[in-house]
């Protein structure tokens, strides 16, 4: 009888995407914001320092502020969908955990540790028996976004590849030569079909990638989509960038994109799809348009759009799809 053996942890070597402008420009945004801040403060503490502290409050708490407009905005236009909204509880707490979550994304995780925990390289057979995970990430992110799925990946010896998603403020299509130098990368990894697991503007990306050739649906095992604006959001139709305007609801680019799903797969386009959605995202809404007709979808009520990605229902189901001998008590828990 032959001992099986078990995932070992993944090398920690190869090169991802090679360059972040999104990295860069957060970094110069932050740079600029110490430097309004302490400007701020000397000219403000002299004449008031009660104001001088509250203007440095507002500002540190800003991103707070424009999240419960985006909830507040969100459920008043939920009010017509089918979904059932979530309770003034459920509310708060969804405003909470995004509050306190994003600044260690947006002000850590993708301006300064975005390349921690490099792709996979090498070649089919060398990791756990079970397919490769594809990471794309959505709007204005970058792979430094997937850090706690890319730990939970390498402790249960998981090959994993990702993309840079850029020019940032593009068109969506600019994905599709990324996405596919991704998962040939994967396609030397795995044992398996690839899977793509997508947050956000993500999906969009995929499904682009995927329409890009015909035998493309083909070559992968799965597509995870996490609050995907399949159907558009309400909310991009403040928004003034490429990839911005094709998110809107019922935009062009969007039923170019549907048109031609449906022409190289017909009521199959969607078969391979499994769409998490939330009840409480303040990006994609209404609910219903996260999504797709056919996929497996699935609600986690009252979690915010970035927090879902890290849901540990989300992360510990998607895990399970793509090698549920190899997860890991690590991997089960990581958000």
């Amino acid at each position: 009888m032959t001992t099986p053996t078990l995932p070992q942890p993944l090398p920690n070597r190869p090169e991802p995407p090679t360059g972040s402008a999104l990295a860069r420009l957060q970094r110069t945004l932050m740079a600029a914001a110490w430097v309004t801040s302490l400007l701020w403060l000397v000219l403000m503490w002299p004449r008031s320092p009660f104001w001088a502290s509250v203007g440095l409050m507002l500002g540190a708490w800003s991103h707070a502020i424009i999240l419960a407009v985006e909830l507040a905005l969100a459920s008043r236009v939920n009010r017509t969908d089918s979904v059932t909204q979530p309770s003034f509880a459920q509310r708060v707490n969804a405003w909470w955990q995004e509050a306190t979550l994003t600044p260690s994304i947006f002000l850590w995780r993708q301006p300064f540790r975005w390349r921690d925990l490099p792709d996979n390289t090498g070649t089919a057979g060398r990791f756990a028996p079970g397919s490769t995970v594809v990471l794309i990430h959505g709007f204005v992110c970058n792979r430094g976004f997937w850090a706690p799925w890319m730990q939970a990946m390498r402790n249960a010896g998981v090959p994993y590849t990702s993309v840079n998603l850029e020019p940032v403020f593009g068109s969506i299509d600019a994905g599709v030569p990324l996405i596919e130098d991704a998962v040939s990368r994967a396609e030397q990894l795995g044992a398996k079909l690839p899977v793509l697991v997508c947050h956000s503007m993500g999906g969009l990306a995929a499904r682009a990638w995927l329409a890009s050739a015909p035998g493309n649906l083909r070559r992968v095992g799965r597509v995870i989509t996490i609050g995907s604006p399949h159907h558009g959001t309400w909310l991009a139709r403040w928004s003034r960038v490429t990839n911005g305007r094709q998110m809107r609801q019922h935009s062009d680019w969007l039923n170019a994109l549907a048109a031609k799903e449906a022409a190289l797969h017909g009521h199959q386009a969607y078969t391979p799809f499994l769409c998490w959605y939330s009840n409480a995202d303040h990006i994609v809404f209404p609910t219903s348009t996260a999504m797709l007709p056919d996929a497996d979808n699935r609600h986690v009520p009252g979690v915010p759009h970035v927090a879902l990605a890290f849901h540990p229902t989300v992360m510990r189901e998607s895990l399970a799809m793509v090698v549920p001998a190899a997860i890991s008590p690590e991997a089960r828990t990581a958000s």
